[in-house]
């Protein structure tokens, strides 16, 4: 059989499972594929850090054998798929970019990975992440950096910027990313990819790191996303990787309502696309705009709206975000943010009094928090009761070019021409993850400087249906995923990035 790479790379996934289903291709084929466009294009990105080759090559042969025996079959059987090295993989090291977990080679599968398994899935490999997932790029001591495979220049984002990367280069069939304030929507806006954050809780997070390894629980606003290369495969994923553990399903069972609309005139639309409190830069607003000029021009139910407060949100969230990774400091180092935050002055609202008022913050004052959030989240189930979803930006920019101060706080990014503080690349994220939300990034084009822009689809609390049902209408709309222009002609100008994969 002859394979035709160059759409077999960029295909969907929801095609690659029915066309081997089909028997039109093989999954040796397809994980050979994968394994060779890594082989020549991975040097220049540093997307994929980690192989399974020899076990992956088994687990395909096993999966093209039970297609020929006429064997049942999962949704995603024989397809081979990476994920993030923040996710625990058995018998193949998952370090989270952590230099102390170099060798760290888990025993057993986070629960996600085991679900893609029993789905049929060819796990073959790990992608990058920012050390612990704790940065908006994608760089670490074990592995260095990933580049973006449309400007290698520039980051894919963070901290899935390796998941994200290998999926738009044509290097993996699917992916599965961690998701904490837009760690797999950032990163997608960035490369030109889909993904889904789920409503939390409906994807087991046990066995993702930077928790502990062997830890039961994880932050209380993380959870698992997919990213694909088309919406549809948002629906496919999330069908293999929602749902309670075996200790829970004794007790209850996962039903998510249908889409509460088929066709873009049955939405609601709120749209939000720009904020004083986090300014949209003219590129992406121009794009962002367009794509809500194509809805209106569909026959789309459109209005402007502003659901939260930006101030106080931004006060909540900052809150919540640095009480919650805490737990994952060393303890002399909170020890010392201890004795940092005892000697502020009262009157000293700085970010960074802020920063350690917050990751050091009393149990009272976290659950003082928590209750706002609770009013927070009411509120966003009175806005999606006269809207369907909510449009807003992914990001203020497109993807930043590469910085490397280790001083986050000290770092800015450019937004028309006037530095805004680094932490606004999470701005426009955080709002769906305070309130347990669905939020897709849906690549709608690309900017004067030919760089992908994703506009966020956020929906009703676990209706996720109606965000993926929406993402696809939408990537109907504006053209979808574009493949990057050659990335092979990127790996020529730009050579092999500073640390290449390691196999």
């Amino acid at each position: 059989m002859t394979l035709d790479e160059d759409a077999a790379a960029f295909a969907a996934a929801t095609d690659l499972t029915a066309a081997l289903r089909r028997r039109e291709v093989s999954s040796r084929e397809l994980l050979d594929l994968c394994l060779a466009r890594i082989d020549r294009l991975n040097p220049a990105l540093n997307a994929v850090v980690t192989l399974d080759t020899d076990r992956a090559r088994e687990q395909a042969a096993a999966a093209d054998e039970a297609l020929a025996a006429g064997a049942p079959f999962g949704p995603l059987h024989g397809l081979p798929v990476t994920v993030k090295d923040t996710l625990e993989t058995a018998g193949l090291r998952t370090t989270s970019g952590a230099p102390e977990l170099a060798a760290h080679v888990p025993e057993r599968d986070a629960e996600a990975v085991a679900r893609l398994r029993s789905a049929g899935a060819v796990v073959f490999g790990k992608t990058n992440t920012a050390t612990y997932a704790a940065d908006a790029q994608t760089s670490n001591p074990v592995f260095g950096t990933t580049n973006n495979p449309w400007n290698t220049a520039r980051t894919p984002g963070g901290s899935s910027g390796g998941p994200a990367a290998a999926l738009a280069a044509g290097l993996t069939g699917l992916e599965l990313a961690s998701e904490l304030s837009g760690s797999a929507r950032y990163p997608a806006h960035c490369c030109g990819v889909f993904t889904l954050r789920p409503s939390y809780g409906l994807v087991p997070t046990r066995g993702n790191i930077p928790r502990a390894p062997g830890s039961l629980t994880s932050n209380d606003m993380v959870t698992l996303a997919p990213l694909a290369r088309d919406a549809r495969d948002l629906d496919l994923a999330l069908d293999v990787l929602a749902g309670p553990t075996a200790d829970r399903a004794v007790g209850w069972r996962l039903e998510l309502p249908p889409p509460r609309a088929h066709t873009l005139d049955g939405f609601r639309i709120g749209v939000w696309l720009d904020d004083p409190g986090c300014p949209v830069d003219a590129q992406v607003a121009g794009v962002l705009q367009a794509a809500v000029e194509a809805l209106r021009k569909a026959g789309a139910r459109l209005s402007d709206v502003r659901p939260v407060d930006r101030e106080a949100h931004d006060r909540l969230y900052d809150r919540l975000l640095h009480g919650a990774i805490s737990l994952g400091l060393p303890q002399a180092l909170y020890d010392r943010n201890r004795a940092l935050a005892d000697g502020l002055a009262e009157d000293d609202d700085s970010p960074r009094a802020g920063t350690l008022r917050a990751m050091t913050q009393s149990h009272r004052d976290w659950l003082a928090a928590d209750e706002a959030r609770e009013q927070q989240r009411a509120r966003w189930a009175e806005f999606f009761r006269g809207h369907d979803v909510l449009l807003c930006p992914v990001a203020p920019v497109v993807a930043i070019p590469h910085d490397r101060n280790p001083d986050l706080s000290a770092r800015r990014i450019t937004v028309d021409g006037q530095p805004r503080p680094y932490g606004d690349l999470i701005r426009w994220t955080s709002p769906a993850t305070a309130a347990s939300l669905p939020a897709a990034s849906v690549p709608v084009g690309t900017s004067a400087d030919g760089l992908p822009v994703g506009l966020q689809v956020v929906g009703p609390h676990l209706e996720d249906r109606t965000v993926t049902r929406f993402a696809a209408l939408l990537a109907e709309l504006t053209g979808g995923f574009r493949r990057p222009p050659s990335a092979s002609a990127a790996v020529a100008e730009n050579g092999r990035t500073e640390r290449t994969a390691h196999v």
